[in-house]
């Protein structure tokens, strides 16, 4: 959510901001009655002013006429009708306040300003790294070979639950056991992040702390008789552990990493890479979450991003790198990286994580902040998160890229230790 000066005095940087995302068309009829509100509640502030400035004068005067034994039934029945007055204009302005602040809730954090205009086409790859097995003849699909190797079991997913939904089995099964604690134990004990495990239903205040809610309410897997909602992202209760708290002098900056599985319902995917392991509704997945300050989060994105990267270079995983555009940013993201693995087997890069910084965005919808000092006046964390990684999508990339020519799947060396072999066959 945006401080609300930025619609008091620099609504014109808002709709830049607005504009730059591609959003202004569609966006300019909310910060039209934003912008009106916020005129009608500066006047209303003034008006009660006035008219409490005149019932102090009539309440002077009725007591100035009491002392004096002179009747005062008139003007106490005008102060009467003026605090009337005055309650009904102060109800008048918590409505108003109260639909700004939803208004708010609706408009999507401004990029920052080293982000391209622009949507996909303008996104920009920053690096690359490894050797892919583009154009390399025999690669087949992660679903052929998954299926052929007794790891994946597509059709039996979908009788279970539905299509998006998969079971691993035998060495599949341990590949997703070995894949949570090589990550969990890469980001704790090399990386510094603190462990969490998280629950997978949270509320709707959780929600609306990170943004996806009210938003993004299609998108989610709801249990309505509870008022709960499965995690799109463990990002989601790991972001809000401290929300509507202040962290002391010296809690800053914190990490956290958790596991969980994450349950999307990817509305308007219909038909889009609806193969094997490409786009489906559950998935596992290691998030990295970080609380910085202002003046450190910029450079606690590199941070964090490098902490993903460092996964796929010991996966072996070709990738490259995305600055996104600010028409292709997240709803709450004011800057993010892209991580894409190329799957030969499929011919595609494959987005397995989003690293991003969110400003202070979730942080005031959260209610999240921080104390630099003893004594000193809290201010807004900046929050991050990033994957590393979504495994259904690596597990796609790994079945593809390190496919032998008799058909075995070779096993990266650093997840050897975790799963017990060095081949899948």
């Amino acid at each position: 959510m945006h401080d609300i000066r930025l619609l008091r005095d620099q609504m014109a940087h808002l709709r830049e901001g607005m504009r730059r995302r591609g959003k202004l068309d569609e966006l300019t009829p909310l910060l039209d009655r934003a912008e009106a509100l916020e005129k009608e509640r500066r006047d209303s502030i003034r008006v009660a002013e006035e008219a409490q400035a005149e019932r102090n004068r009539i309440s002077q005067e009725v007591a100035k006429r009491r002392r004096a034994g002179e009747a005062a039934d008139e003007l106490m029945a005008e102060g009467r009708a003026i605090g009337e007055r005055i309650a009904a204009l102060e109800t008048r302005r918590q409505a108003v306040e109260s639909e700004v602040s939803d208004i708010l809730m609706q408009l999507p954090n401004l990029t920052l300003d080293e982000v391209a205009e622009g949507g996909e086409d303008a996104n920009r790859v920053v690096r690359t790294w490894g050797t892919t097995r583009e154009g390399e003849v025999g690669i087949t699909p992660h679903w052929e070979v998954g299926e052929r190797l007794g790891v994946l079991d597509l059709p039996r997913g979908a009788k279970i639950a539905g299509s998006g939904f998969i079971v691993y089995r035998g060495g599949g099964a341990r590949l997703v056991r070995a894949l949570m604690n090589y990550m969990l134990d890469l980001h704790v004990e090399e990386h510094g992040y603190e462990e969490l495990w998280v629950p997978l239903l949270v509320n709707r205040a959780t929600l609306t702390g990170t943004g996806q809610l009210p938003k993004f309410e299609e998108d989610m897997y709801a249990v309505p008789s509870d008022d709960l909602f499965l995690i799109p992202t463990a990002e989601v209760p790991v972001t809000n552990l401290y929300r509507d708290e202040i962290l002391e002098p010296g809690d800053m900056p914190r990490a956290f990493v958790a596991f969980s599985a994450c349950f999307r319902r990817e509305a308007g995917s219909a038909g889009k890479d609806t193969r094997g392991l490409l786009r489906v509704h559950e998935f596992d997945k290691v998030e990295l979450v970080r609380y910085a300050t202002p003046e450190s989060s910029r450079d606690e994105l590199e941070l964090l991003t490098s902490h993903a990267e460092t996964v796929l270079q010991r996966l072996e995983l070709p990738y490259r790198v995305l600055q996104l555009a600010a028409g292709d940013t997240g709803f709450s993201s004011a800057m993010t990286y892209d991580l894409e693995v190329f799957a030969p087997g499929v011919g595609k890069w494959l987005e397995v994580s989003s690293c991003s910084v969110f400003t202070d965005f979730q942080a005031r919808r959260a209610n999240i902040r921080y104390r630099a000092a003893a004594g000193e006046k809290p201010r807004f964390v900046h929050t991050l998160n990033g994957s590393a990684l979504a495994f259904s999508r690596i597990i796609a990339a790994l079945l593809e890229q390190h496919q032998q020519p008799d058909g075995s799947v070779r096993v990266p060396a650093a997840l050897q230790p975790y799963l017990g072999r060095d081949t899948l066959r």
